[in-house]
Formats: structure tokens, C-alpha cells, sequence
């Protein structure tokens, strides 16, 4: 839908890169490619539509190197899968419906509200306070995977760092929490990225160089995930969510 040079191809790849990196480890790499495919002259929507994408091939590559290391746990993760799906076909359909200037308001409020909740984190004080209560645990997943889909749907960015407050909530750990993001983000795009492309809201040339970023930035996050472990993983959230913060207020 648009005519991009060389340089703005090349840089495109490079911040797939590092929006791979980042999504895999933590989120909010999204945060960085939507605003970009904004300012490279998609429209809002587009973008949105076209940002799948990117994630969908990010999320293979890093789902086979976390097949291969043996901490997918399959049973949980299609589990979660289910009411994230049945969310993300609702959260997509609302996006492809709304205007181009009125999801460029939304997607700013959003961008605001993941600033705000990744840096006080209201979560964090509930923090494994499930993971004793198996019916408790299951609803939270449920309903907390319902809301995730819902918002992935939509819009996608910063829905890495919901993923992991619901996950840490019932007990899991970040090594764990990542492998599931994964495989839910993946899962929740498949419907979402079929309803945008249908609705003709995805640029493919575009979504197919970020994508290449994306796969190898994902790749080799999904290999340093399982490397490090969990103390390394809490360090790069930290740094991730600063990072967001700092290029939310910049914007």
C-alpha cells in the first residue's frame, strides 16, 4: 500500500529486530513498530492489520527454539489459548470497524495506560497469591486469558506485559510466563490477522521485511529466555518497561 526505499526497508528490518527481541524477553515491542509504521505513512488501522504479521512469524521462530529446550508445557498453554481466541476475534473485528482517526485517539490513550500500568504494576502485590487455590487459579486464567485475547485483538501492544501479570499472579515464573506468552500470541494472531486481512487492512510487502527483524530478533531472545532463567528475565522486564515508559513520554 505504500512505496518504501531501500534505507526505510533496512531500518524497518532493524527495529523488527529489536521489537523481536524485546516481545520474546518481556513486551512493548510493539510499541515501538506501530508508531513506526505510522510515521513510514501507513494508516492506523493498516498498521495494526500489518504489525501481525510481524508477530506471527516472530512467534514460530521462538516457538521452536522453546519446543527444542523443553519448557513448553502444551496443556497449559492451549488452555489459555481457548478464551484468548474467542477474545482476539472480538478485540480484531472492533478495530477493523472503528476510523482512522479515532483509533489514532484510542491507540494513544492505550499507549498512556500500559505506561502507567507497567511502570506502578498493581499485580505485583498479588504476585503467586493464587497459585494455592487450583479453582481460583483456573478462573484467573480463563478470565484473565479472555481480557488478554480481547486486548491483543485490538491492538496488540503491550500485550506481553498482561500476559506475564496474569501468569506471575498464579504462580508461574518469567522462563515459564514467556513460553506461554508465545504460544498464546501466536494462537490469538492466527484469527485476528485473518479478520484484518480480510477487511483489506494489512500492507503484506511491509509486514513481510518486519517480519524478518522480527524472526531473527525472536529467535535469539527465545534461546537467551531459557539460557539465563528467571533472575536475568526479571532484569530485562524491568529495563523493557523503562524503556517503554521513556519512549511513551517521548512520543
Amino acid at each position: 500500500m505504500i512505496d518504501l526505499i531501500w534505507w526505510q526497508l533496512v531500518a524497518l528490518a532493524a527495529v523488527g529486530v529489536v521489537s523481536g527481541f524485546l516481545n520474546i524477553l518481556a513486551g512493548g515491542g510493539s510499541l515501538l513498530t506501530l508508531p513506526l509504521l505510522i510515521f513510514l505513512g501507513l494508516p492506523p488501522t493498516v498498521a495494526n492489520g500489518t504489525n501481525r504479521v510481524a508477530i506471527v512469524v516472530q512467534n514460530i521462530f521462538a516457538l521452536k527454539s522453546f519446543h527444542r529446550s523443553g519448557v513448553l508445557s502444551w496443556r497449559l498453554a492451549l488452555l489459555c489459548s481457548v478464551p484468548a481466541v474467542i477474545g482476539a476475534v472480538i478485540g480484531a473485528q472492533l478495530a477493523v470497524e472503528m476510523d482512522d482517526s479515532l483509533f489514532k485517539q484510542v491507540l494513544a490513550a492505550v499507549m498512556v495506560l500500559v505506561l502507567l500500568l507497567t511502570t506502578f504494576d498493581p499485580a505485583r502485590r498479588f504476585q503467586g497469591c493464587f497459585s494455592d487455590h487450583p479453582r481460583l487459579r483456573s478462573i484467573l486464567l480463563l478470565v484473565g486469558f479472555f481480557v488478554v485475547g480481547l486486548y491483543g485483538g485490538f491492538v496488540q501492544a503491550g500485550v506481553g506485559f498482561l500476559i506475564l501479570s496474569v501468569v506471575l499472579m498464579v504462580g508461574l515464573d518469567l522462563v515459564q510466563g514467556n513460553v506461554l506468552k508465545v504460544v498464546v500470541v501466536l494462537i490469538l494472531n492466527l484469527p485476528a490477522l485473518a479478520i484484518f486481512a480480510w477487511n483489506g487492512q494489512v500492507d503484506w510487502l511491509v509486514g513481510g521485511v518486519l517480519a524478518v527483524g522480527n524472526a531473527c530478533g525472536g529467535a535469539m531472545a527465545a534461546r537467551l529466555a531459557v539460557l539465563k532463567g528467571h533472575h536475568w528475565l526479571r532484569r530485562v522486564v524491568t529495563l523493557v518497561v523503562l524503556l517503554c515508559a521513556v519512549r511513551l513520554f517521548l512520543a
